[in-house]
């Protein structure tokens, strides 16, 4: 069996550092390399200090990388990112998600969850997250039990829109307990940070985090699962697929060539990796003057419906451009939760997916 990078830092992972943390989690661990056997990496501490101090710590890591199969020598130098500094450095963020994965041997589904759904788009601001609001909420109200995790890492939305707030607590088996809003179990990074605070991860990190949001989050009994996807074709989809039992995936875009050129892209990766498409759902179809009951087709008219017939998959909904839907967003107070024509759309959204056999 070859030796992988994946299976050093899982080792590496296992080795905590004085102050708090693993060799891993830290990010003290760079410049990884295998050639055959031989195995090199290098201990970056914060201080050249830190670094006399652990020398223990580098003796461990040698040891237990040492202890993989197929591995033959281990070779790690000691070193630090940076003379002393005489002020005292504040404290890394207090979170409970973020690391580099673990290896896994197969597909993984939580506990309990019968399905796990993606919401996805080719590019931003299409209204992805406004529908997996309000979906999840619809479904919800329909009787079926919904978790809503938010997979965008970067941009996350959920908090805002779905009126919550405060980080979550952990449970006696040490995972986090999702919050719940309108009858919806909600996960998001954006729970963890103050307002403002940026994600300054790289990819690594981001497929860590969602392994952990899969995989160390108590959902519960749910009849599904709605992962809330970053826009694009990245990392964050491509683990969702490789990593979990992702049973369907639902793509949103506005009408316009533009967004259906990135549309594409994205429904052509779910196609390469075998994650079955649900259906599309036309976003911002039409505006209705709610003075003059006009209506315009902003972003033009039909694009959508005509891809879905392409690809021998449902136009799930047509929903237009609503201002209540936006302040209600903006609001924390899903539009779906409440009465009139845009809950009704969803409300008809969700119970088709449901009739489907979908959910």
């Amino acid at each position: 069996m070859s030796v992988t990078r994946e299976m050093i830092l899982s080792e590496l992972d296992r080795i905590q550092v004085p102050d708090g943390g693993s060799l891993v989690s830290r990010e003290m661990i760079k410049a990884v390399s295998i050639d055959g056997g031989q195995v090199r990496f290098v201990i970056e501490a914060p201080t050249p200090e830190d670094a006399q101090k652990m020398e223990p710590i580098r003796v461990a890591a040698v040891q237990l990388v040492g202890k993989i199969d197929g591995v033959e020598g281990v070779s790690a130098v000691l070193t630090a990112h940076g003379p002393a500094q005489p002020a005292q450095k504040a404290p890394p963020p207090d979170l409970k998600i973020g690391r580099h994965p673990k290896p896994q041997a197969e597909k993984v589904k939580p506990a309990g969850v019968k399905r796990i759904i993606s919401v996805g788009s080719g590019k931003g601001g299409v209204g992805k997250s406004t529908v997996s609001t309000n979906l999840a909420v619809a479904l919800a109200r329909a009787g079926k039990k919904v978790g809503l995790l938010d997979a965008d890492i970067y941009g996350p939305s959920q908090p805002r829109m779905m009126g919550i707030s405060g980080k979550p607590q952990a449970g006696a088996d040490n995972q986090l307990i999702p919050p719940e809003a309108y009858g919806v179990k909600v996960m998001s990074i954006g729970l963890m940070l103050e307002e403002g605070q940026a994600v300054v991860w790289r990819g690594p990190m981001l497929m860590g985090a969602l392994q952990q949001f899969l995989t160390e989050v108590n959902w519960g009994e749910l009849d599904v699962l709605i992962v809330d996807l970053p826009p694009g074709t990245g990392d964050v989809l491509l683990t969702l697929a490789q990593k979990s039992e992702l049973d369907g995936a639902i793509m949103v875009s506005t009408p316009q060539d533009v967004a259906l050129i990135d549309a594409r892209k994205g429904i052509d990766m779910l196609q390469r990796l075998n994650v079955p498409i649900i259906g599309l759902i036309e976003n911002m179809s039409v505006y209705h003057c709610p003075k003059c009951g006009h209506e315009e087709h902003v972003f033009g008219h039909g694009g959508v419906a005509a891809e879905a017939k392409k690809l021998g998959a449902p136009l799930l909904a047509a929903l237009p451009i609503d201002l209540q839907t936006r302040l209600g967003g903006d609001e924390g107070k899903p539009v779906a939760a409440g009465e009139g024509v845009m809950a009704d759309a969803y409300a008809r959204l969700a119970q088709g997916l449901i009739e489907a056999g979908v959910i």
